[in-house]
């Protein structure tokens, strides 16, 4: 009898250190850099616009770099030469951001940064398609996304503790700087440590129809040829509508909690921590119950509790209430956030991985430019000053994400 197939636990958690690094970097951005161009006299509404820039360069950059990770041959492989090249670079940026002494450096610093944070990513996360067989493939993420939860728990807690402590000792400006030269560092260990462990497998031939026009290429998606099947387009339109609701949360948590609660820039770092100690706590458990119930039935579970729980956010006026509603927030977006990723590979041809990731996130970042704006202008014209209106607004995307689910049919094998 042939010996049962083992789900290779040590290989995937060295793997997910490339998503650790990537999600460790993202909270201390997302948390610091409003409040620092807020002090500076920066609208809410351009606030807005500067927090989506990585998600234009990701949709431009990171569906590029992922199909030709796909054709690309080294002796290091397809995907770590991208890592590579593009950590350093990112590294280097990060740490810069704080010290910009213009508001006009500090926008070009994190344009850089993003580019570089872009130019690796989708190559990174197709070693998912490329290490694991479909069906362990929900599994994978959920450690994947595991590590990327432990990674921004460590950013939210240490990069909080940092500032504070910072704060006392040598002022604000060494205290805004210490978050993001920890983030740098931990980004660049990280990707060290997949460079050095993680094996590519051979790689298969590269993919004839790489040439073909955009024209071709978007024929054989609406048709459902080449691997390609049928309800591709109503996935990719949940996955715009799931992130665009939990990019609101992500980009304009940190200005709920300074400017309705009240709490200072560490505190409402460590707090918000809860969110994703709870998907952490979930993505493992959301990655096997993926594997067994379904991960279109998954995802549709996640996001029918991710509805009236966004809609309940409203009544939040606490520090304990906020912790209490992101414990269960975190919870519920592992059941959808583990899972996506997995999905759309269903949805593809298996040799077209790394142009899948990049599909994938063109969907997430088309929604991460919309979120972050949409609530800036809002907040700025019509809700000044009722950051409390991020969570209906956030439950209405899931709500949409829920109805685009429903009418998804289950991929054909």
């Amino acid at each position: 009898m042939a010996e049962k197939h083992r789900f290779p636990w040590a290989s995937t958690f060295l793997l997910a250190f490339g998503f650790f690094g990537i999600s460790l970097v993202w909270p201390i951005f997302n948390n610091y850099v409003p409040l620092i161009l807020a002090e500076r006299g920066v609208a809410p509404a351009l606030i807005g616009f500067i927090l989506t820039w990585d998600n234009y360069f990701n949709i431009f950059v990171q569906p590029v770099a992922g199909a030709l990770s796909d054709r690309t041959r080294t002796r290091w492989g397809r995907r770590i030469p991208w890592l590579m090249v593009g950590a350093p670079l990112a590294a280097a940026a990060y740490v810069a951001i704080p010290w910009a002494p213009t508001v006009g450096l500090m926008m070009l610093v994190i344009g850089l940064a993003n580019f570089a944070l872009a130019l690796f990513r989708a190559p990174t996360i197709a070693l998912l398609g490329d290490l694991f067989r479909p069906e362990e493939r929900s599994q994978a993420n959920g450690v994947i996304n595991f590590m990327g939860g432990v990674g921004a728990i460590l950013a939210f807690l240490v990069g909080g503790w940092l500032y504070e402590t910072v704060n006392a000792s040598h002022g604000q400006r060494l205290a805004e700087a210490a978050p993001f030269a920890f983030g740098a560092f931990m980004l660049l260990l990280a990707a060290a440590v997949v460079v050095i462990w993680i094996r590519e497998p051979e790689a298969p031939a590269a993919p004839t129809e790489e040439r073909a026009s955009l024209a071709d290429i978007w024929q054989a998606l609406r048709k459902g040829q080449g691997g390609w099947k049928p309800g591709f387009w109503k996935l990719m339109a949940a996955l715009v509508a799931w992130f665009w609701a939990y990019s609101i949360l992500e980009a304009w948590l940190s200005s709920f909690g300074k400017f309705t609660l009240g709490l200072s820039p560490g505190k409402i770092a460590m707090y918000t921590a809860v969110l994703p100690l709870a998907f952490v706590a979930t993505a493992i458990p959301a990655g096997l119950i993926g594997g067994r119930l379904g991960r279109r039935r998954t995802i549709l579970l996640g996001l029918l509790l991710l509805i009236p729980l966004l809609f309940l956010g409203m009544g939040v006026g606490s520090a304990v209430q906020l912790m209490g509603l992101l414990a269960l927030l975190g919870f519920a977006w592992a059941l959808v956030n583990v899972n996506s990723l997995p999905l759309v590979y269903d949805f593809g041809p298996p040799e077209r991985i790394g142009l899948l990731t990049g599909l994938y996130y063109i969907a997430s970042n088309l929604a991460l430019v919309l979120g972050p704006a949409f609530m800036g202008l809002l907040l700025e014209h019509m809700l000044v000053g009722r950051y409390e209106a991020i969570f209906p607004v956030a439950g209405a995307g899931m709500l949409a994400a829920a109805l685009f689910i429903l009418a998804l049919p289950e991929p054909a094998s």
